[in-house]
C-alpha cells in the first residue's frame, strides 16, 4: 500500500507540474542501483539530492550513507517536501523547499563549509527555463569536493552539453530496464586517472 500511495502522490504532482516532475512514474530499481553503484560511501560526508520527489533515491541513499554523514534534499515542490518530512524520520536528512540553482547558499546554510562528495539529480533539464540548467551545472561544480561527482539520470541526452563546460570527465550509460529507458551519467571536475597520479 505504501508503494501505491507513493505512485499516486508522484502522479498527482506530475499532473500539477509536468515540466518540473518530468516523468509520470518514479524511477526503477535498475536505475537506482546503476547510479548509486559508483558512490564511495565510506568517504561520503555530504550528499546532495535535487528533486527527491517521493524519496525514490532518498531512501536508498540513506540506507547506504554513513551514520555521521548528511543528505540535503532540495525540491521546488512543497508537497514533496512535506510528504518526505512525514514519511522519513532520519536525523541525517535535511529537507529544503527551494531551487537547485541556489544550492551554494543552501549548502552553506545547512552544511557549513563542507563540500559535497556527491550531488544526485533527476531534474528534467530539457524543460527547465533557459539558462537555469547551465546555472545548476555551474553551481554544482562549485560545491563539489575535488574528487566529487554529479550523478544525473535523464530520459534524453539534453543535459550533456550543459555538463561539459563544467566537468571534464563525463561517463554515461543507458539503462534499458526502465520505462522509458534512462541515461545515467557521472560527471567529475577532475579526471580520476589524473587525481590518482
Amino acid at each position: 500500500m505504501h508503494k501505491i500511495a507513493e505512485k499516486l502522490k508522484f502522479f498527482g504532482e506530475f499532473l500539477r507540474s509536468p515540466k518540473m516532475v518530468g516523468s509520470i512514474v518514479p524511477t526503477s530499481p535498475s536505475v537506482i542501483d546503476g547510479l548509486l553503484s559508483s558512490v564511495d560511501w565510506g568517504r561520503t560526508e555530504l550528499f546532495v539530492e535535487y528533486g527527491p520527489g517521493v524519496g525514490t533515491f532518498t531512501r536508498p541513499v540513506l540506507e547506504r550513507l554513513r551514520p555521521d554523514a548528511q543528505l540535503v534534499a532540495i525540491d521546488t515542490s512543497r508537497n514533496f517536501i512535506d510528504y518526505l518530512a512525514k514519511t522519513i524520520s532520519d536525523p541525517r536528512l535535511t529537507l529544503v523547499h527551494g531551487s537547485a540553482a541556489d544550492v551554494e547558499s543552501i549548502a552553506a546554510e545547512f552544511a557549513g563549509e563542507r563540500q559535497a562528495n556527491y550531488v544526485l539529480s533527476g531534474l528534467p533539464f530539457s524543460t527547465l527555463p533557459e539558462g537555469v540548467g547551465d546555472a545548476i551545472a555551474a553551481a554544482t561544480s562549485r560545491i563539489l569536493a575535488p574528487e566529487g561527482a554529479f550523478l544525473v539520470y535523464q530520459y534524453s541526452g539534453f543535459v550533456l552539453p550543459l555538463l561539459r563546460p563544467h566537468f571534464p570527465e563525463i561517463s554515461k550509460e543507458w539503462i534499458w530496464r526502465n520505462v522509458p529507458p534512462c541515461m545515467i551519467t557521472a560527471a567529475r571536475k577532475h579526471c580520476v586517472a589524473m587525481a590518482r597520479s
